[in-house]
């Protein structure tokens, strides 16, 4: 679709010289001779860009260009003149017009500044299409939960993410502790500005300093250029320090001094930056302990501490488990263009009796993986992997690890699946194992509806089947 322009001149002959260089360019125009005609077009129409003079009778074009803020707060503003000042176009400047231009103008340089202002236009509404998409992925519709702890967690990221307070998110790996730290900064008047990380787990201690203040070029060897650190690139907006416990005792003295003066130097530098950083950090450690154990600093911890909030076990909400395999299901559906409707009764119940020891992030992966190799409307307890269909993943167990009331035919598929887990999927040794054929393993694969978790990549390839094919 054409770009959409208004030109707004009381100059017959410029307006359609303006018009004219526009059309060539195969933009989509629209003419008005005067700005009561100018404001009437855009309340009837939206458009990229306002072209307008800026002297003319009755509403003249900063009244124009006051109007298009207001109707049109999408679109970029060009004004013309004859009458050129350095004081008018600071003004228009100042006040949101693109570019200012004197007439008569070369159509050159004019279509040069249309298609600039074009171009800044499409590049607003991206960004703002990414924010309003980052916004919803990490608004509270898209943390799931409606348990009790959950619902209170909410509510409690709702108040802190107006303020500008430290927080620390506590919870074991998987909880969701990113998308927590996200949520405060999505539903806090720093929507706007940067959300930087930092896994402090992920980096050698000797980079982690030269990545939270950054360096000057010459610094240490290897640092050839000046570089930025996360605590400046994150000015004006939230930092996210993930796994801070990570962090060493040295650097945590430095760390401190950040928080507590708002300024700090880069490495290599004598001259300190003031920034204006919400920092909000995560730990799957108890850091009471780790300050007994003389690996954490109790004023870090403090000064870090203003506001605790603790991540429950996914085994402590199992009743969001539903909810989350929905939202899961909705999400992977649409990653693999599948349409698998639910999980089966008997599937859920499998999926509510495990312990979840990886937390939201590992039943995140089981469903990844079950609507991958889902072939059905539904996920089934054949599209679970072994160690959650296991017994020692399950409730209450007799001495021989099977519960009372397991069928024969369950307890034949549950030693096959542990069989062939213990040897990687390999069918010819878990044969050998169970006193089979290869040929019985697989028909007893293909009834239990099983074969194709072990089809792909490895000795249960079609070039297996075929050797299955000539066993006696």
């Amino acid at each position: 679709m054409p770009k959409q322009i208004l030109v707004v001149d009381d100059d017959n002959t410029f307006r359609e010289f303006v018009v004219e260089v526009l059309l060539r360019k195969n933009y989509a125009v629209d003419a008005a001779e005067n700005g009561q005609r100018a404001v009437e077009y855009m309340k009837s129409k939206n458009y990229d860009l306002v072209v307008s003079d800026i002297r003319m009778p009755g509403m003249d074009g900063l009244q124009v260009f006051e109007k298009a803020l207001q109707l049109q707060p999408q679109a970029r503003v060009i004004m013309l003149t004859a009458y050129a000042s350095l004081e008018d176009a600071v003004e228009l400047m100042h006040k949101g017009a693109f570019y200012y231009i004197e007439k008569p103008c070369d159509p050159d340089r004019l279509e040069i500044l249309v298609q600039r202002a074009l171009e800044n236009q499409q590049l607003q509404i991206e960004n703002h299409h990414l924010r309003t998409e980052l916004k919803a992925r990490y608004d509270f519709g898209n943390m799931v939960g409606k348990s009790k702890t959950m619902q209170e967690i909410f509510d409690h990221v709702a108040i802190v993410a107006q303020s500008r307070s430290t927080v620390l998110i506590q919870g074991q790996s998987g909880t969701g502790k990113e998308l927590v730290a996200r949520a405060i900064h999505y539903n806090s008047p720093r929507v706007n500005g940067p959300f930087i990380k930092l896994n402090c787990a992920a980096l050698p201690q000797d980079l982690i300093e030269s990545e939270l203040f950054g360096h000057e070029k010459g610094s240490f060897t290897g640092a050839v250029k000046q570089t930025k650190g996360r605590f400046e690139l994150a000015d004006g907006g939230t930092l996210l320090l993930d796994e801070i416990s990570e962090i060493e005792p040295p650097l945590q003295a430095k760390l401190l001094r950040v928080l507590q003066e708002r300024e700090f130097e880069r490495i290599g530098s004598g001259t300190s930056i003031k920034v204006d950083v919400r920092v909000v950090a995560t730990t799957n450690r108890n850091l009471a302990e780790e300050i007994e154990k003389g690996n954490f600093r109790e004023d870090l911890y403090y000064r870090l501490n203003v506001i605790p909030i603790q991540i429950p076990t996914l085994s402590k909400r199992k009743e969001d488990i539903p909810d989350l395999i929905t939202h899961f299901i909705e999400k992977y559906n649409k990653e693999n263009d599948k349409n698998i409707q639910g999980v089966t009764d008997k599937a859920l119940e499998t999926l509510m009796a495990y312990n979840w020891p990886g937390n939201i992030r590992e039943l995140e992966n089981y469903i990844e993986r079950a609507i991958v190799i889902c072939q059905d409307n539904h996920i089934t307890d054949t599209h679970l992997p072994l160690d959650i269909l296991s017994n020692e993943s399950r409730g209450p167990q007799n001495n021989n690890s099977i519960q009372v009331g397991t069928t024969v035919r369950e307890v034949e598929k549950q030693l096959i699946l542990k069989t062939l887990e213990a040897h990687n999927g390999n069918r010819t040794t878990a044969a050998d194992i169970l006193g089979i054929s290869a040929r019985t393993l697989r028909n007893k694969l293909h009834e239990y509806g099983l074969a194709g978790i072990f089809r792909k990549g490895g000795p249960s390839s079609d070039e297996e089947d075929d050797e299955e094919d000539s066993d006696g």
